[in-house]
Order: structure tokens, then C-alpha cells, then sequence
């Protein structure tokens, strides 16, 4: 016996080819038509189930609601189907329940179709997402499959009431979940074979954004933020196209394969060329996707826990203009940081009457500010600072210094430049720095980003007994020691010298921070090489090593420092452990420091 969903299966991966070039495109349409297709589908097997049954099924008090993916519209080519039989306790007995929902489900399953399925009145379906966060969330978009539209229609209206009533003691639990996925499954843009569901900046964090908006609590992003769903969802139907199932991770074997059909693979090169450089430009779009969907996260997140500290409004301009319109509310407070940037409600935010379009500074002094503080930059404020006339060449001894400042703020650096970067300012400070945004390392070691990798050694640069030239360069070396991993470059090293030495003097560095900081980059692979290559206790070992820096101690400690934070900052992900090969292990700490202290001896014997 035939019924409507036997070769569902089938059609969805027909309406999800690629075309004849093998590019996927027009993914939004195809999931359009996957979900209409879908939805057709399951109507006729309802009438069918209804016609097989030896009982008489009401037209009210029972219906089949879809969830998840495909009731947002975003069905995959091989998704599973969330479907919720609800009814109303009274349309049908127990058995007769059973034997319905059977008739309902098992069509599916024979066909192939992997099925998340339930039958719930809507008490229970109102209980479940009151105690089950990830059934709150698939609960917030709900359509009307079969059956009796209105009982689904009035349990998915009470469901999303109940969501906004509880909103405000959910957020924390909502949060706590992102946090354990993070910890769990890594940040999107740094892992090298990622859940394109689960890691941070994934489609999940989709749902929770939206989750967020359907609070009324804060509004989502939208624009960039639309564009970044729409394409990591056509990754996720390639994916499904490449492993031939439902799955969310771009593992390895897929990825040449995904890359190619989302047009990234170059026809014009090599077979083996090809694939890995499309490879190379399948994470970078990752990168870049998962930081706009993590960015706008936090954002939204930000902003919804300042709507509970602030749930009315503390002023109105009126009373501003004139204070003494009773005096009911407290006008703003602002406390100026530096020249234009404010704090206000623990973010950093622009001065009243700033005009960031006219200060191409401005951008420095709010994130020297923000870093310097331990606090984040208001959202708004950051669309303000994309407008600064920020011009790479155009640099004074403030900017110069509030750059330093930036740089040497620790771990808060990570968190602020990562801000920056969403609205695309580093690479206006520098240019060369375009050419190694979101882009993945060749190594294995790595699993950062390289961009990522240089902002993270560059925070674990303690001052300790450094000058402020010494210091400046030891930074600036930790911001610039990969800035030469380009595709085709065989000794990022020297060719990161080059770069380094246009962006230190285009920005007017004294030439000896130049000259410092350029060596370091040249030779920050030095002293990890010598360390597993060389005999540590060979004073000809030594004064060779010292040769690289010519001879100066203080050099040779700045050297040991960026090493050590280079090694420290390989970013093993959730699960994993560098290997005492790579990263800084006790192992590798002993000979890199036994190498060093042999390397001095030779420089106090001269």
C-alpha cells in the first residue's frame, strides 16, 4: 500500500541538486520548496491515516503541528521532522490515539525519514517547554500541519505568552546553555572540523537569538546577521548533500566536497590545489559566519539584560530640556573616559554630541577605553565608530599610544579587538591584516584562526622588567609574528618581517621598535626550532642562537616571551590536549628555556 510520504526522501534530495556546474544555489527558494513539498505531504498522509483508521477522526479537538527546522521554513535535504500530535484529551480514546498516531508515524520511518515525534494535549505540551529549554525554543516556532488548526494555533500562542511571562528568569538558564555548548563543542570560526549546529556562532545560537527577540526583551540583528543564517544554512545543506544524512558536522571528508558546491572551489587550478585552497576558503566563510552569529548573540544578550536592570525608562528628553518637569526620573549619567567615549550603565559608549564620522581616532580612544576598563563597547556605538574616517597612514604620537594601550591589556584585548572586528576596523588600522582575517592556519597544531592565534599571543605578553620601548615591540612582534601566512608563502617568517616593517613604519614607530619587532617576527620560530632540533648544552649551539639576535640579552628574553606565549596559544578545543610535541608542555617549557639559558651563556661570554 502507497502512501503519500513513501518517496518524500526522494524528492527532497531532487529538489536539493545542485546545478549542472555542481554550485548549490538559490538555497533559501530550495528550502522553500522542501518545506511546501513537506507540508503537502504530511496533509495527505493525515487524510490518509484518517481514512485507514476504523473510527471516525474529529475535525476538531485533534491536530498535527510541525516544529524545529521545518516549521521556521529551513528544512534541510535530510533533516529529521519534528511533529507534535496534539489534541484536547476528548476527540479520541486512548487506543484509538495509538492506532491514529501509528497510521502517522510509520509511513514516515518506512520511507526513510528520521522522525522526532509526540502526542501531547496542550497541558502537557505547556508543561514540557515550561521544564525543557530546547523544547521552549522548538515550541517558539510552530505551524499548523493537519487537523485542527486553531487547538494548534491556541497551544502555540500560550506557549510563546508563557515564554514571554517567564523570559526574565529563563535569560540566565538560556545563557548557561550557550556557555556549556561553548564548552563543549568550541567556537565555530576555531575549530578545523565543526558542529555547524552546536559550536559557538552556529545555527543554534540562531534559535536562541531568535528566542531572545520572541521575549520581546530585545530586538535580533538583522541585514549582516540574515545574510550569515541564510549562508551557514546553505552549508548545512551541503553538508547533508556531501554525507548523504543528517548531520551538522563539516567533517573532514565533506569538506572538499562542500566547499565545491557552494562555489568556492577554482576551476581553473589543479585537482589537489583546488581542493585545498577551497578548503582554506570553506573555514575563512565559517569564521566569518560564525563571528557575525556570535557577535549578534552576545549583542542581543547584552541588550536583554540591560531591559531587566532598566525595565522603564529613566528619562525623556522633555525632562532633560527641563529639569523642572517634576523631577520624577534621573536624566543619564555619563563619566568621560577620554576625549568623546563615555561609560554609561558599564558599557563604553560615545560622549553626547559626538560625531564619530568626523574623529578617526575616536575608534582607538573607545577601545584603549573598553580594554583598558574590562567592559564592552555599546552596540551602537560600535556602528558609529564603522563611520569614523579611519585612514591607515594617518598616525600621532596619541594614536600611536592609545594602540599600545590596547595591545597591552591582556586577556580583555581578545574581547575588545574581537568587537573591533565586527565592524571591520583592524583591517582599516591595517590592510595587510584583511589578508589573514578569519583565515584557518596550515597547521595542524592550530586551531585558531591565524588572526585569532596573533590577537591571543598578543595578550599573554606580560610587561614584566621590559622598558616602554621594549615592551612596545615585544607587543606590536606578538601582533604581527604570522601576519606572512599567506596561500603560496613557504617561509611566513621572512615574508612577515616584510609585512611587519610596512605597517610599524606606515603607523610612525621610532625605528628601533621597528627594528626590534621585525626581528622578532622574523625569527619568532627560532628559538622553538633550536629547542627540538639542536643539543641545549653545545655552547657553539648557543652562540649561533645568540647570532639570531644579535648578541642582545634583553632581545633574547623578548624572544623566549613571544615563544612562550606562541606556544601557549595553539587553542586546543573543547575535549583535546596539545600534544607534548607542540604547545607549551613541560616538556617543550624545558628545553626552550634550557636552550635560552645556553644562548645567555654564550652572550656573558663575549
Amino acid at each position: 500500500m502507497t502512501t503519500a510520504v513513501d518517496d518524500l526522501r526522494q524528492r527532497l534530495l531532487a529538489l536539493s541538486e545542485p546545478d549542472m556546474d555542481g554550485v548549490l544555489r538559490d538555497g533559501a527558494a530550495k528550502r522553500a520548496a522542501r518545506t511546501a513539498l513537506t507540508m503537502d505531504a504530511l496533509a495527505r498522509l493525515w487524510d490518509e491515516a484518517c481514512a485507514a483508521v476504523p473510527f471516525d477522526v474529529p475535525r476538531d479537538g485533534i491536530g498535527l503541528a510541525a516544529v524545529g527546522s521545518l516549521a521556521r521554513g529551513q528544512l534541510g535535504p535530510s533533516s529529521d521532522l519534528d511533529l507534535v500530535l496534539i489534541h484536547d484529551g476528548r476527540a479520541l480514546s486512548g487506543a484509538q490515539l495509538n492506532e491514529f498516531a501509528n497510521r502517522l508515524w510509520y509511513p514516515l520511518w518506512d520511507g526513510g525519514i528520521d522522525l522526532d515525534h509526540s502526542v501531547r494535549t496542550r497541558a502537557q505540551c505547556e508543561s514540557v517547554t515550561d521544564a525543557d529549554l530546547p523544547a521552549a525554543m522548538g515550541w517558539l516556532d510552530v505551524r499548523p500541519v493537519a487537523g485542527d488548526a486553531a487547538l494548534v494555533t491556541a497551544a502555540a500562542v500560550s506557549i510563546l505568552e508563557r515564554w514571554r511571562k517567564a523570559a526574565r528568569k529563563r535569560l540566565p538558564e538560556l545563557l548557561d546553555s550557550a556557555k556549556r555548548r561553548l564548552e563543549r563543542f568550541g567556537r565555530m570560526p576555531y575549530v578545523n572540523q565543526p558542529d555547524i549546529k552546536e559550536s559557538r556562532g552556529g545555527l543554534r545560537d540562531v534559535v536562541l537569538t531568535a528566542a531572545l527577540s520572541a521575549s520581546w526583551l530585545a530586538d535580533r540583528p538583522h541585514g549582516r546577521y540574515d545574510a550569515a543564517v541564510e549562508r551557514l544554512l546553505d552549508v548545512r545543506d551541503c553538508i547533508h548533500l556531501a554525507a548523504h544524512r543528517d548531520t551538522n558536522l563539516l567533517l573532514a571528508p565533506y569538506q572538499a566536497t562542500v566547499a565545491a558546491m557552494l562555489g568556492l572551489a577554482d576551476p581553473t587550478l589543479p585537482g589537489d590545489e583546488r581542493a585545498a585552497t577551497s578548503i582554506d576558503d570553506l573555514l575563512t566563510l565559517l569564521a566569518r559566519l560564525g563571528r557575525t552569529i556570535a557577535f549578534s548573540l552576545d549583542a542581543t544578550a547584552a541588550r536583554a539584560e540591560h531591559t531587566l536592570v532598566h525595565e522603564q525608562p529613566r528619562f525623556s528628553f522633555f525632562q532633560i530640556m527641563h529639569p523642572r518637569a517634576g523631577g520624577r526620573r534621573e536624566a543619564p549619567k555619563f563619566d568621560l573616559l577620554a576625549p568623546g567615549v563615555a561609560l554609561h550603565e558599564q558599557e563604553v559608549v560615545l560622549a553626547p554630541g559626538v560625531d564619530a564620522s568626523q574623529d578617526a581616532d575616536l575608534p582607538l580612544r573607545v577601545a584603549a577605553a573598553a580594554a583598558g576598563r574590562g567592559l564592552p563597547i555599546n552596540t551602537s556605538t560600535l556602528a558609529n565608530l564603522a563611520t569614523s574616517p579611519i585612514h591607515y597612514a594617518d598616525w600621532d604620537d596619541a594614536s600611536r599610544a592609545d594602540f599600545i594601550r590596547l595591545l597591552a591589556s591582556g586577556e580583555r584585548l581578545l574581547d575588545v579587538w574581537e568587537e573591533l572586528d565586527f565592524v571591520d576596523i583592524p583591517s582599516r588600522w591595517m590592510p595587510e591584516w584583511a589578508a589573514i582575517r578569519n583565515r584557518p592556519s596550515a597547521s595542524a597544531a592550530h586551531r585558531y584562526t591565524i588572526d585569532r592565534h596573533m590577537i591571543a599571543v598578543t595578550s599573554r605578553l606580560a610587561r614584566g622588567g621590559y622598558d616602554d620601548e621594549h615592551y612596545a615591540a615585544l607587543l606590536l612582534a606578538g601582533l604581527l609574528h604570522d601576519i606572512g601566512k599567506r596561500p603560496r608563502v613557504t617561509d611566513h617568517a621572512r615574508e612577515g618581517e616584510r609585512h611587519a616593517r610596512a605597517v610599524l613604519e606606515r603607523m610612525g614607530f621610532d625605528a628601533s621598535i621597528v627594528r626590534m619587532a621585525t626581528l622578532l617576527v622574523r625569527e619568532h620560530l627560532t628559538l622553538s626550532e633550536f629547542s627540538t632540533s639542536r643539543n641545549p648544552n653545545d655552547p657553539q649551539v648557543g652562540e649561533e642562537l645568540a647570532a639570531h639576535v644579535g648578541h642582545d640579552p634583553v632581545l633574547l628574553d623578548m624572544l623566549f616571551d613571544l615563544t612562550k606565549a606562541d606556544m601557549s596559544s595553539l587553542g586546543a578545543t573543547a575535549g583535546e590536549q596539545i600534544s607534548g610535541q607542540v604547545g607549551w608542555s613541560r616538556w617543550s617549557a624545558q628545553l626552550v628555556t634550557a636552550m635560552a639559558a645556553n644562548a645567555h651563556a654564550a652572550i656573558a661570554g663575549r
